[in-house]
């Protein structure tokens, strides 16, 4: 499937009452809310404070956001994560007092937003090994119209753009004891790769559970994921996350009318996970081109694998259709050090300011047929496959030097095996 819906299909091997069942929650992920006593009873209470009106305002075809190419652009599929130094009371980032954990720099009539965040970028020059000339953009943040005075000096933040979610039920089908088999936190083995699980809620000494979902491995389960973005993105609260979005100091959002209690209740928040876990991975596209499978062993080679691991197989799953499937999504699940470059100097749970999550690679070779665009990482600020490569560091060096060191054929070739997943 390589059409612009290709990340929207239901995972092949569902029942029909299964895909009865998908499509249920598929028109509520494209369903756009509406503020309290506006609409209809079922998408009632948007906000009073929020980013989007419907989960697809990210996550467009259920794919992937992108960044502002300026100062003069709005974050549209993107947000921005707020907190301060120190840490809340179940071992996560602590709230800023007047912003809460996410800029919403959107509100609706009568209540102040947020603010505004603007974006531009820096040009970073370097060369590969032939001797040819290339150049990044380091995106650098600034906070406007404050809506609730200077955020401090302490303010901490990190610009995420919505991850296409294909697959993801997959991820959660795999066994903890698989993913932490492939920890190496000390770095025993000696080879620069060390690999670490976040814990959510691991507060007061107590273990936690293992993330594994969002760009620090910051939720543990679809369903906490995706009860999160309703609360923090569209302002919208369920039976996991009851309380509205408002810090103490937004007087007016607290006073706002509410749409129910919860906006969005237990039915409709199992259709929502249970779509997002169902979503197909697409077929790879080209295996068999001979400049693809040069490029696999050059991915290898270079030691991607070691953090983009090619294969997993899914233990028990409630979904009895994710249970037991062997998967190839080219990720370990697991925190690693990416370098000054691409640090956000914010903690989250386990992970510190220099972590992120390592990403799936399934799919990503249709971002561009699906979203328009091939902005990569964390924010967005990689062009295409080669300046994300580019961008890592830490732990990643050895094989951003290696991919450097290529001739062009050569790099061309992983290229093109990346865009084949």
């Amino acid at each position: 499937m390589t059409n612009e819906n290709a990340f929207s299909l239901p995972a092949a091997n569902l029942s029909s009452e299964e895909v009865r069942v998908f499509a249920l929650g598929n028109r509520l992920f494209n369903a756009e809310w509406r503020p309290a006593g506006e609409g209809e009873d079922s998408l009632d209470g948007l906000g009073p404070i929020f980013n989007a009106v419907s989960c697809a305002g990210c996550h467009r075809r259920d794919g992937r956001g992108r960044p502002p190419d300026g100062p003069d652009e709005a974050l549209d599929s993107m947000l921005v994560r707020l907190s301060v130094p120190g840490q809340g009371p179940d071992g996560g980032p602590a709230p800023h007092p007047a912003y809460g954990l996410q800029l919403n720099d959107r509100a609706l009539p009568g209540i102040t937003a947020g603010g505004r965040m603007r974006v531009r970028y820096e040009a970073v020059e370097g060369r590969y090994g032939d001797g040819r000339a290339y150049m990044l953009r380091r995106p650098v943040y600034a906070f406007e119209t404050p809506g609730f005075g200077a955020p401090g000096d302490d303010l901490l933040l990190s610009p995420r753009v919505g991850q296409q979610l294909v697959g993801l039920g997959l991820l959660e089908a795999v066994s903890e004891a698989a993913i932490l088999a492939l920890a190496d936190p000390e770095d025993a083995d000696g080879d620069g790769i060390s690999g670490r699980a976040n814990r959510i809620g691991a507060a007061a000494g107590e273990t936690g559970r293992l993330g594994r979902f969002g760009w620090k491995a910051n939720a543990a389960s679809l369903r906490d994921q995706v009860a999160e973005a309703f609360l923090g993105d569209l302002g919208i609260t369920s039976p996991d996350r009851p309380d509205e979005n408002c810090p103490a100091i937004q007087v007016a959002c607290r006073a706002a009318s509410s749409g129910g209690a919860p906006e969005l209740d237990e039915l409709r928040l199992r259709l929502m996970t249970f779509y997002v876990q169902t979503l197909a991975v697409p077929d790879r596209r080209g295996a068999g081109d001979p400049a693809v499978m040069r490029g696999e062993a050059l991915f290898a080679a270079a030691g991607c694998i070691a953090c983009h691991r090619p294969a997993m197989t899914t233990g028990e799953h409630p979904v009895a259709a994710l249970s037991g499937q062997p998967i190839r999504p080219y990720t370990d699940l697991l925190l690693h050090d990416m370098g000054e470059g691409l640090a956000d100097g914010r903690p989250d749970y386990l992970a510190d300011g220099r972590e992120w999550r390592t990403p799936p690679l399934w799919g990503l070779g249709l971002i561009e047929t699906v979203n328009g665009h091939d902005r990569l990482l964390h924010d967005g600020r990689a062009r295409g496959v080669a300046e994300a490569i580019l961008w890592h560091g830490g732990e990643g060096v050895a094989a951003r030097e290696a991919f450097r060191a290529m001739p062009e054929a050569d790099r061309a070739a992983l290229i093109a095996f990346v865009l084949s997943l």
